[in-house]
Formats: structure tokens, C-alpha cells, sequence
């Protein structure tokens, strides 16, 4: 039996939190997705997990990608990008180069890629519009890279952003920020739809309903008190001295649609800038998934 070789890159959401297995362990939408990719006792399927809570995108390219081609996988998500937006540092420039060398990579080793785009965590997270805008102006950057890039390389993309479940509250975790068990579980099955379309996912779809029970309010208390106060103290000192800097550049000019054009536009200029694609083809991705040994 010639295994199916799955690897997956990112952050937080691709490492599974917000849903945890029986054994208390983060589980996800990858390893949902995995268990309903091979035909029962037709083939094994061989997850590597190599996604870690904070990363971004040269995280994923300098030390998630080595470990993901030494796996060899045939099938590889790399779903990343919300934590560069929730930086000072970000830059769309190295966003965008980050994403193609590592896209570019998994491809060249002839791997189908998964990859989405992610909804604004301005939003989710219920900031004030003076500071939401700035983070959705990033978002939308992001995103429109990935796109690119997702037809770049021939990736199984999934468009979260205009998933009809995205704002249901019941599909989030107490932080606002990573699924629940149910938001998942959606995800994983959006993977598989499009997967079984090409022929990829030969097992049962994942089922849509919770196995474990929705966390409470006091599970909503705890996070505050413990991961939560840290991640708001870590946001305070890095993100929000910068968002509150765009905000007041923002009111000054009294013109967010001119700011949204001038992203707009510089994001078309770093796609431009990323050159053809380096296989030659410029267009499509990699052929019909075949087992490797």
C-alpha cells in the first residue's frame, strides 16, 4: 500500500485550535480533511502537521517548507498571512515574495497545493472602524496575492471569505479568531468538495456536525485570563501603536477610498514585480496526483 503523503503550513488555524480531539490535543481542518481523503482500506494517508500558532509567512518559507519537502508530499496546504496583517513590520512586498517562493517550491516538487483566503480579523474581532479599516485594507492585500498565486501554481483554493458560514457565530472559538470545532469542520469539508471534484478525495466527506461539546462562557472567561490578556498586551505594544498611527493618517486625510485604491495599486505592482512563473508554463499546476514511493 503506497501511502498518500499530505503536508500542511500555516499558523494557529492549520495547527487546529479551536478544536481539540479527545485526547486533548489540537486536531483542525487538515487532519479532518486527511481522514476522509483515502477510500476505506484502498489507501493510508500520511499527515504532516508542520503549521505553529503565530507564524507568517517567512516562518512557513524558512522552516515550516524544509521539513514539508523532506515529507515529499503529493498534497500540500499552506494557509498563512492573518499574522503578518497583525504586525508593524507587515509588508505586502515580502508577503507576496514569502508565498510565491513557497508555493513555487511545493510546486516544482510537483505537490497540489490547497490554499484560502482569509476573512479580516478586524472584523472578527469587533474593532472600532477607525481601527478595522486599516487591518481589512491588509487583509484584502493578502488576499488578493493569494488569489494570484493560487492560479499561478493550479492550488485547490478555497474562497473562506465568501463561505456563507464565515459569520455564523457557532463556527468560532471564544476568541473570535480561530474556528470552533463546527468552523473546522466547514473548512475541511470545502477542501473536500473541491478534491473529490478532481478526483483526489476518494473517502467520505467530514461530517458537519461536533463530535465534542461547543465550549461555554466560562471557557470564554478562561482564554481571557490566560492566552487571551497576553495575546491583547503582545497586540498592544506591537500592532496598535501602528494601527492607531494609519487610523489618525486615515482621519486626516478623510479620503479611506483613496487609501484603498493606493493598496490596490501597490499590491498589482508587487504582483507584477514577481516575474513569470518560474516553471515555464505561466499557467496551470501540477498534473493528476500520483502516489510517490
Amino acid at each position: 500500500m503506497i501511502p498518500l503523503r499530505v503536508a500542511a503550513l500555516g499558523d494557529s488555524l492549520t495547527e487546529g485550535l479551536g478544536d481539540r480531539a479527545a485526547d486533548g490535543a489540537w486536531r483542525g481542518w487538515a487532519a479532518l480533511l486527511a481522514g476522509g481523503l483515502a477510500a476505506p482500506l484502498a489507501e493510508a494517508v500520511e499527515l504532516r502537521n508542520l503549521a505553529v500558532s503565530g507564524a507568517r509567512t517567512p516562518d512557513v518559507l524558512h522552516r515550516q517548507l524544509p521539513s514539508a519537502q523532506h515529507h515529499r508530499p503529493q498534497l500540500a496546504s499552506v494557509v498563512v498571512g492573518v499574522n503578518d496583517t497583525l504586525r508593524a513590520a507587515y509588508d505586502i512586498n515580502a508577503v507576496a515574495r514569502n508565498l510565491d517562493a513557497t508555493l513555487g517550491a511545493l510546486a516544482d516538487d510537483g505537490a497540489l497545493l490547497l490554499t484560502a483566503c482569509l476573512p479580516d480579523p478586524g472584523r472578527m474581532l469587533g474593532l472600532p472602524a477607525s481601527l478595522a479599516r486599516p487591518l481589512a485594507r491588509r487583509m484584502r492585500s493578502v488576499n488578493e496575492v493569494v488569489h494570484a498565486l493560487s492560479e499561478r501554481y493550479g492550488a485547490v483554493h478555497v474562497h473562506v471569505v465568501d463561505c456563507d458560514w464565515v459569520h455564523d457565530p457557532r463556527m468560532w472559538s471564544v476568541d473570535r479568531l480561530h474556528p470552533s470545532e463546527r468552523g473546522h469542520r466547514a473548512l475541511a469539508r470545502e477542501f473536500h468538495a473541491l478534491l473529490a471534484a478532481r478526483g483526489v478525495a476518494a473517502g467520505p466527506a467530514p461530517g458537519a456536525e461536533p463530535t465534542g461539546a461547543a465550549p461555554g462562557r466560562a471557557a470564554g472567561v478562561w482564554w481571557m485570563a490566560t492566552r487571551g490578556t497576553r495575546w491583547v498586551l503582545e497586540r498592544c505594544t506591537d500592532l496598535l501603536p501602528d494601527l492607531l498611527r494609519l487610523a489618525a493618517a486615515e482621519v486626516r486625510q478623510r479620503s479611506s477610498d483613496r487609501l484603498d485604491r493606493e493598496a490596490a495599486a501597490l499590491t498589482a505592482a508587487v504582483l507584477a514585480g514577481l516575474g513569470p512563473d518560474r516553471r515555464g508554463s505561466g499557467v496551470g499546476g501540477p498534473g493528476p496526483l500520483k502516489a510517490v514511493s
